[in-house]
């Protein structure tokens, strides 16, 4: 078993909606979905070009897929998140974007959000108890010969490359996609994310995704809402 802390939108959410469309998969039930036509692509060649995201499932990764820490349990991860969460105060990502990393494209912000860094930065921080190392393997996985130096030390210190300075918030929409390939693909994302390519989105929750076994799909375990006010925070000093 392995567990991922991300954040996607609730359930209902309308970009969740249309997301797990795109990819064809509902991450919260596991189930299927008929993806869209995409003119250039027959459905056998769009599937494939989304085949990586759809197993993952909606999302941006805050803390990379883990397994648990020996002497640590689901139920003192879940109250950790539960914990963090009445701690922590919900924001907006000023603007959401289509972008393309390297060679695939995702939703990302489109200026500097400093909350969001910071946001980012607590969660791998304040689950890292609960992370067994990774194996050899796993580094291997990760061809740290292509990183920097920076980014092997945070794969082996915090078991992901791509943490604080070196975190870039993305919600993956693509595997890689070929050079040619490229135009046809981001005409088809505009299009059918017209509705979410410029608006903010809320940064209201935690979620939890699990991993059955290696190589299965990951779907929600749990959604966890962030305060309104952490503890402690304005709420309380309205009222003083």
């Amino acid at each position: 078993m392995r567990y991922g802390l991300y954040f996607t939108p609730p359930a209902s959410d309308a970009l969740t909606i249309r997301a797990s469309r795109w990819l064809g998969r509902n991450a919260f039930t596991g189930a299927a979905l008929q993806q869209p036509a995409v003119e250039g692509f027959d459905a056998s060649a769009f599937a494939a070009l989304t085949a990586d995201p759809r197993r993952y499932g909606f999302h941006a990764t805050l803390k990379a897929p883990f397994e648990l820490a020996p002497g640590t349990t689901e139920a003192e991860l879940v109250a950790e998140i539960v914990r963090f969460v009445g701690e922590t105060e919900r924001f907006e990502i000023p603007d959401l974007a289509i972008g393309r990393l390297g060679s695939f494209f995702a939703l990302v912000p489109g200026q500097d959000c400093p909350p969001l860094q910071a946001f980012a930065a607590e969660v791998v921080r304040r689950f890292e108890r609960f992370r067994a190392p990774l194996s050899s393997a796993d580094i291997a996985r990760r061809r740290p010969d292509r990183l920097t130096s920076d980014e092997r030390q945070n794969l082996v210190q915090w078991g992901y490359p791509y943490v604080f300075d070196s975190f870039r918030f993305h919600m993956t929409l693509t595997g890689p996609v070929p050079a040619g390939d490229a135009p046809a693909v981001e005409r088809a994302l505009r299009v059918h994310f017209a509705e979410h390519d410029g608006p903010s989105l809320p940064v209201g929750g935690l979620a939890l995704f699990r991993e059955s076994s290696r190589g299965a799909d990951f779907t929600v375990h749990s959604l966890f809402p962030l305060a309104r006010f952490p503890l402690g925070g304005a709420a309380n000093r309205k009222t003083a």
